[in-house]
């Protein structure tokens, strides 16, 4: 039986050393020609030691393939590890490079654990060679550590850095919001009147915002407006009028009153020509004497410095609570657009009328002595008129590109 095995394995040895014959020098390493050479030699281990002896010739030419092939492997093992390394362009990378060559299941540790089938003459030989080739791999790859820790340092110093060269950033010029630029300009068209200029808390009580001008609380009007209450008492005021009466019971009873009330107003509104914050400009004039004629007058007067000496005008009759007779104010541009043109295009700008009785009663002023006017317009319909704008949301929305266009 063991005289059968010898023969067997001579016979695969020969084999096998014919099959190598063209392989051996070759560039490429032939894996599983190594691997068949080293089984055959640990199986020669194991025979007597007079079998051994008749196989000595085949074993050292095997041993001679085995150095050349192991060789050949550690010199291209080499190279392909140092192209890797090179090649990595981060720490993990750089890492998953060793684990290959020099990890456990690495390829130099495999043809490590192959040598305890060497002779003992051949085994010192190759076991410093394949020492060399892991430290000169250790070696690259420390190397190339280093180049990607300052790699990564020098970007980060060229992220972090101050360009000293480059201009200073300058501070960028505001100018006036549109609805402030069209306020000035009604401001200042009422103050070379002689108008002065009052005005009055935003968060108002009930009294000032509805009773006072003649709303009382069972009064129809009030379901004309939408209001931001905060108690039953107080609310966000619905129009800039309680100024006037603030005013009027601050004056003594009777003293002329000549004034404009720009400032915030809230109502319960949100669409493309409505806004639940708003901004209005109301008037008042008080004296002895005053007539529905100096009112148009006065608002004639205003329209066309506002938007020009052509500008039509024409009063509507109609109803607010606090004046009696209430009239709505139309303009029309149409003899800019065709002078010919039948349809005058009419636009309602404001609403006015003379103060009611009760108001004055209401705060302290006798309407037997005295008379007057008050009007109120929004500022945003007049800077929409005056800038050719046509969605009031425009003005809250912070838009820079339409904003820079004032």
């Amino acid at each position: 039986m063991e005289e059968r095995n010898f023969q067997e394995l001579k016979k695969k040895a020969s084999y096998l050393l014919e099959s190598i014959k063209e392989k051996v020098g070759n560039t490429d390493v032939v894996l599983e020609a190594r691997n068949q050479m080293m089984n055959l030699l640990d199986d020669i281990k194991k025979l007597e030691k007079e079998h051994q002896d008749s196989l000595s010739e085949f074993t050292n030419v095997l041993h001679a393939h085995v150095m050349e092939f192991m060789t050949s492997d550690l010199k291209h093992m080499k190279e392909e590890a140092s192209l890797k390394i090179q090649a990595a362009l981060n720490e993990k990378e750089l890492h998953e490079v060793r684990v290959a060559f020099l990890g456990k299941k690495g390829r130099l540790t495999g043809i490590l654990r192959m040598m305890k089938n060497l002779s003992d003459e051949v085994r010192p030989q190759m076991g410093a060679m394949a020492n060399q080739i892991r430290n000169e791999i250790e070696s690259m790859e420390s190397r190339k550590k280093e180049e990607l820790k300052n790699k990564i340092l020098m970007e980060k110093i060229e992220s972090e850095k101050i360009d000293i060269t480059l201009p200073a950033r300058h501070d960028r010029r505001g100018h006036i919001h549109p609805l402030n630029k069209a306020l000035r300009t009604i401001v200042k068209s009422f103050t070379r009147m002689g108008y002065s200029v009052e005005e009055g808390p935003e968060i108002e009580s009930d009294y000032y915002n509805f009773y006072c001008l003649n709303l009382p609380k069972d009064h129809p009007a009030r379901d004309m407006q939408d209001s931001f209450y905060i108690t039953p008492d107080i609310l966000l005021r619905t129009q800039t009028s309680p100024v006037q009466a603030r005013i009027m019971q601050r004056n003594e009873p009777n003293t002329p009153i000549r004034m404009i009330a720009p400032g915030k107003v809230f109502r319960w509104d949100n669409d493309a020509t409505h806004s639940p914050v708003f901004h209005q400009v109301e008037g008042l004039v008080v004296d002895k004497g005053i007539k529905f004629s100096d009112l148009k007058g006065t608002l004639e007067v205003f329209l066309k410095d506002l938007f020009g000496s052509d500008t039509r005008i024409r009063f509507r009759a109609s109803y607010f609570p606090f004046t009696e007779p209430s009239a709505e104010v139309d303009i029309s541009f149409s003899s800019r657009i065709d002078e010919q043109s039948d349809d005058p295009n009419w636009l309602e700008i404001l609403g006015c009328g003379m103060v009611h009785p009760n108001v004055f009663e209401l705060n302290n002023y006798d309407p037997n002595k005295v008379s007057g006017f008050a009007f109120g317009m929004g500022i945003e319909r007049i800077a929409m008129l005056l800038y050719g704008i046509d969605d009031l949301r425009l003005f809250y929305e912070n838009n820079m590109k339409f904003l820079k266009q004032f």
